[in-house]
């Protein structure tokens, strides 16, 4: 998998930002913020080809054992003393192998373990066997907390899982816990769990061996590159079905893994629901990015995971997000929040993702949108416009989506429906939804499981628009405020004067009014222009229909003296 790390030299650009707000104070990093979120020298010159995993986690004790075989390829001539794994408390490194032989030295920074370094040639591939124990953070409200899950379904048997995109994969093994850095071969999940129960995980099912002390061995495989974080152990009461969905790439292998009380509702609600998110992705974003690992939806214990060719689902077989609609427009009930949001996913955060997390608005902000796509494409356009405007009653302006890079740190929650808005906004300045349609495809298709810099992502969709977005990405990735389009008509109403306030210096989003018998694109800045309309398009200039289709506030005011 290309590694695509560019860091240095991408900031907030704020010499550009004129009246831009900042909110807050400015937040204080730590070292261990910066060893997570940093690539370090002990981490730059190793890059992760495999992770092996093995688990064998106690119930009852809630501890676990386990490995992780990491197999890199040196890529400098030169490298410090030693790699940094991560592996974070209270769980630690009991020893490590290097190519399955010699024992190496290691030392802890914290959540940070330093492993010795042999000589070793540029180029070469090895590994380092990695075996951990201990009793593992756990998750206190998962997903939104990461860690293990020791819990019970509703018949009172053990149910075990885990959660950790926030808090990251070294939560629970050992790793190189940097988003940028998946493994290029792919990755293996073994779980040694009680012969009673079904252990799941990403990707295809290699083996099941049952043991001879009440245990049983699943192994677990992907072939793609794979984030850190979406590998997942599921362990519980499980009953399976499958199908084969006919797909634009070909047929998809599709596994419903369900707790056994649930599988006849599970067999009535999840398949049309998946079949319209195949249907409207695959429309939008091209096919599915793991024909090979195929796609499984795993019933969990929590709301609901982007775990990789692996999706868990939580929500109580019910549409919605747990009986609620984020919108407030009705459209948010008419369809599971969690199977459409969660495999989107699969698009943007598995098949595109970022290197740093201040870059998660890709993820996010692209998946949140989805949700309006996947409307557009069942429902109809007008749905889907008032879904989207609906969700905007989320964003709270609180701080920028994009924060600090390099130091483990995430933005505002509104990186789910500010870019979301944002998208919205640009798709309808655009005005031809089939070159927008091919812009998401071509975004899955450019980037395919690579990871990316949000600059990347805005470049692109701003050279296959054909337009210089970045002053638009600024205003609503980079700032708090909401730009006002402001506009006035000469006295014989023959002529409109428009710009933007509120705004970074040069914002230019286009907008693009329609109405019955008129038409009329503009591209404001925020100095004034004026423009030539007939009474038709003078109608055009309303404030409810600008602010429904566009993320401004808009609004008449008084001549320019």
């Amino acid at each position: 998998m290309k590694k695509i790390i560019v860091f240095a030299g991408f900031c907030i650009l704020a010499a550009n930002i004129c009246s831009a707000q900042v909110a807050g104070k400015k937040k204080v990093f730590t070292r261990a913020d910066t060893l997570r979120g940093t690539i370090t020298p002990e981490r730059a010159w190793w890059n992760v080809l495999r992770y092996d995993i093995t688990v064998k986690p106690d119930y009852l004790a809630k501890a676990t054992t386990g490995k992780n075989s990491i197999t890199y390829k040196v890529t400098s001539d030169s490298y410090p003393a030693f790699m940094q794994v991560d592996l974070q408390e209270p769980l630690h490194i009991d020893s490590v192998l290097f190519n399955g032989g010699r024992k190496l030295e290691f030392k802890k920074d914290g959540d940070v373990w330093h492993v010795q370094a042999p000589k070793q040639q540029k180029g070469s591939e090895n590994r380092v066997d990695v075996y951990f124990s201990g009793n593992p953070h756990e998750a206190i409200r998962a997903p939104w907390d990461g860690g293990w899950t020791f819990t019970k379904d509703s018949l009172g048997r053990p149910w075990m899982t885990v959660t950790c995109q926030g808090l990251g994969a070294s939560i629970w093994y050992p790793c190189k816990d940097h988003q940028s850095d998946e493994p290029d071969n792919g990755a293996s999940l073994t779980m040694i769990v009680p012969d009673t129960l079904v252990a799941i995980a990403n990707g295809r099912l290699q083996s099941k061996q049952v043991n001879s002390d009440g245990t049983a061995t699943y192994k677990w495989a992907v072939v793609n590159p794979i984030s850190n974080y979406c590998i997942i152990p599921y362990i519980g009461k499980y009953a399976n079905w499958k199908e084969v969905y006919k797909g634009e790439k070909g047929n998809l292998d599709i596994n419903y893994w369900v707790l056994d009380y649930n599988l006849d509702l599970a067999k009535s609600y999840m398949p049309p629901e998946v079949h319209n998110m195949f249907n409207s992705f695959e429309h939008w974003f091209g096919p599915y990015p793991f024909y090979e690992d195929g796609y499984q939806l795993i019933e969990t214990s929590h709301t609901g995971m982007e775990h990789q060719s692996a999706v868990s689902y939580g929500n109580h077989y019910k549409p919605g997000y747990r009986g609620r609609d984020g919108s407030g427009t009705g459209w948010g009930m008419k369809w599971d929040f969690i199977i459409i949001h969660e495999s989107g996913h699969e698009w943007f955060g598995n098949n595109i993702t970022t290197n740093d997390l201040a870059d998660m608005w890709v993820h996010e902000g692209f998946t949140n949108y989805s949700e309006t796509l996947f409307i557009d494409r069942i429902f109809g356009v007008d749905a889907a416009n008032a879904y989207n405007a609906g969700i905007r009653r989320g964003i709270r302006n609180d701080r920028p989506v994009i924060p600090n890079y390099n130091v483990n740190d995430q933005g505002s929650g509104d990186m789910y429906p500010k870019p979301s808005n944002m998208l919205h906004s640009i798709r309808h300045g655009l005005n031809n939804d089939e070159k927008f349609r091919q812009i998401l495809r071509g975004l899955n298709k450019t980037f395919y499981h690579q990871t990316v810099t949000s600059a990347q992502v805005e470049d692109y969709i701003s050279k296959q628009a054909g337009f210089n977005y970045s002053k638009v990405y600024d205003q609503y990735l980079r700032t708090i405020q909401i730009p006002k389009f402001d506009f006035y008509f000469s006295n014989d109403g023959k002529k409109v004067f428009y710009r933007y306030s509120n705004c970074v210096k040069g914002f230019n989003l286009p907008l693009q009014l329609n109405g019955t018998g008129a038409a009329l694109r503009i591209v404001p800045t925020d100095e004034w222009k004026n423009q030539a309309v007939n009474t038709q398009q003078k109608a055009l200039f309303e404030k409810a229909a600008i602010e429904k289709m566009y993320y401004v506030t808009a609004g008449e005011v008084q001549p320019k003296p």
